[in-house]
């Protein structure tokens, strides 16, 4: 570990003005969770600023991975086979990076691979599709204690081989940096 952390302005339910204002006070990096409102605002955008780095943040649809790998840089909720298997077969994922998002706290309600199953898919994506894994993400459950699923995740990155982490929130970002968060 030992990266710097870099925030992620999450431009998602804010209209483009906002970002091209943004844009123009030097942000680079922004996350959208959804692909159409990311296509709406982005597009265009990404021509006129090459540098800009654009993170989906939401979970993804398998019909919709096609356009996401057009549009996106950083994937932070790779968090099935399927979607891995139908990502792979786009092409054109040789600048990509993936997250593969770990659901800590085993919630019925929130998608991501079961850290018994981690290792096992990681491998898969690596070695089988070829796709670039950087590192881990969580969405820790509302009632924990952050820092415990955040501690995890650092372990369990450390574990696999993985040097990014994406965790944290506007709430709890400061205890994510502690664990050596990435983005």
């Amino acid at each position: 570990f030992g990266k710097k952390t870099q925030i992620v302005a999450v431009s998602k339910n804010h209209p483009r003005k906002s970002v091209e204002k943004a844009l123009k006070h030097g942000v680079r990096i922004f996350g959208e969770n959804r692909v159409q409102e990311a296509k709406t605002k982005f597009e265009n955008l990404k021509k006129e600023y090459p540098d800009l780095e654009l993170h989906l943040t939401g979970p993804l649809q398998t019909n919709k991975a096609k356009e996401a790998i057009k549009l996106f840089d950083v994937f932070h909720t790779l968090d099935r086979e399927k979607l891995a298997k139908e990502l792979a077969k786009q092409g054109g994922l040789k600048n990509k990076k993936f997250f593969i998002q770990v659901n800590t706290g085993k919630e019925d309600n929130k998608s991501g691979i079961y850290l018994e199953h981690l290792y096992e898919f990681a491998n898969f994506c690596r070695n089988d599709l070829n796709l670039n894994i950087v590192g881990l993400m969580c969405i820790p459950p509302i009632n924990d204690k952050p820092s415990e699923h955040f501690s995890i995740l650092e372990k369990e990155a450390k574990n696999n081989n993985l040097f990014q982490l994406s965790m944290g929130m506007s709430s709890d970002y400061t205890e994510a940096i502690k664990h050596n968060a990435t983005d």
